[in-house]
């Protein structure tokens, strides 16, 4: 590659990293937390809508943290089972009977979905359709993996009614291991940051949106004028549509928590590879351009800046070493706020490019499964977008 090239390479990845860390909504600095706001001056019923296939080992632990809310309104909590086949019914209802405040749940049981419904989809809106009865004015749709804090719901619900919000999400953590699992998923986290950068989700201004499934307090009232999940019903990557779907009719607020998380484990590459692979390609509606532009976008943000840095005896080019040095530099910067939320040294920020290279590759893992017919698997069943 001549000389010129690696220049225009160095300062292709330069300048996008200027624009990333300057201009792309401040995705990087974390700062969107649930904060304290003021009380209610009502506490609001909710109830919950848990969605759970195959989650008998997480679904005690999950459904305990629910029994446990400190909320001062009514709260009902409904498990959808969605035809597990491990006892998670079973697990739930003794998790309840054993808890002073087991009259709470209510457990359901789907049946196979209807043509054009993701199962995921069909269970929540089975829980949402049973909810109906208790006429709550906010539904909690979370998964059955979270383990929340005491007061979780009393800041949601305290959040949404000060802004009047018809969504507000958080962004759990995610449970690794290792540090290498770790970095894995705190990677996945700041990507996600970068696809969907929460202060422009929150600003009403703005047209992007999104959601994290893992935790969702909606009003039932918005959702059921947007359509109710049937609106959505064949989503994939369900959280985003649901945050579109809300936002054209009002505004909501996504943040991050550090009360909050997931104990489903990733034990490994394998298990992170499979989580990323099972909707990258959705992400990208199937378009082989976008998976190009994507591939191509990826090498030059991520692959390029230690290339340079590294290859400098080969090519001996200071231009281009400097460049790909200062993109790498501002790369690593940007990585800090997330690697502190998951308790990781801020030096790991020089490691990014190797999670850029995993997740590339991950990417065109999605949509090789695709081409093959091989398509998104998750629990037995095999995922289509509707």
């Amino acid at each position: 590659m001549t000389e010129q090239a690696l220049v225009v390479l160095g300062a292709a990845s330069f300048a996008a990293w200027l624009y990333l860390t300057w201009f792309h909504g401040d995705f990087w600095r974390a700062g969107e937390w649930l904060g304290e706001t003021g009380e209610p001056r009502r506490w609001p019923r909710v109830a919950a809508v848990v969605p759970a296939r195959d989650e008998a080992e997480v679904i005690a632990a999950s459904l305990g943290s629910l029994l446990d809310q400190d909320y001062p309104g009514d709260f009902d909590i409904l498990l959808v089972d969605d035809m597990s086949r491990d006892g998670t019914s079973e697990r739930a209802r003794t998790a309840a009977a054993a808890h002073g405040r087991g009259a709470r749940l209510s457990v359901l049981r789907t049946e196979e979905p209807p043509a054009g419904w993701a199962g995921k989809m069909w269970a929540v809106a089975t829980g949402v359709a049973a909810a109906r009865s208790q006429e709550p004015e906010y539904l909690l749709l979370t998964d059955a993996d979270v383990v929340h804090s005491p007061r979780n719901l009393a800041g949601l619900v305290s959040k949404a009614e000060a802004g009047k919000l018809d969504l507000v999400s958080l962004m759990v953590l995610l449970s690794g291991r290792s540090a290498w699992e770790r970095l894995l998923l705190a990677a996945f986290v700041y990507f996600f940051q970068k696809l969907y950068p929460f202060p422009r989700i929150n600003d009403p201004r703005r047209r992007t949106a999104g959601a994290a499934g893992g935790v969702m307090l909606v009003r039932a009232r918005a959702l059921a004028a947007a359509g109710g999940i049937k609106a959505i019903r064949g989503e994939i990557i369900d959280d985003c549509a649901l945050g579109r779907l809300l936002k054209r009719r009002g505004p909501i607020w996504l943040g991050l928590t550090r009360n909050e998380r997931s104990v489903r484990p990733y034990a490994g590459l394998h298990d992170i590879w499979d989580m990323v692979a099972r909707s990258a390609f959705t992400q990208l509606r199937y378009s082989s351009w976008l998976l190009l532009g994507t591939v191509l976008g990826l090498a030059v943000i991520y692959l390029v800046p230690p290339a340079l840095v590294l290859g400098w005896p080969l090519h001996e080019i200071p231009a281009a070493a400097l460049l790909g040095g200062g993109a790498w530099a501002l790369m690593a910067r940007t990585f800090v706020p997330t690697l502190r939320l998951y308790g990781l040294p801020r030096w790991l920020g020089i490691a990014l490019p190797v999670a850029g290279a995993l997740y590339l590759a991950m990417t065109v893992d999605s949509a090789w499964r695709h081409w093959r017919g091989r398509g998104a698997l998750w629990k037995g069943r095999r995922l289509r977008a509707g």
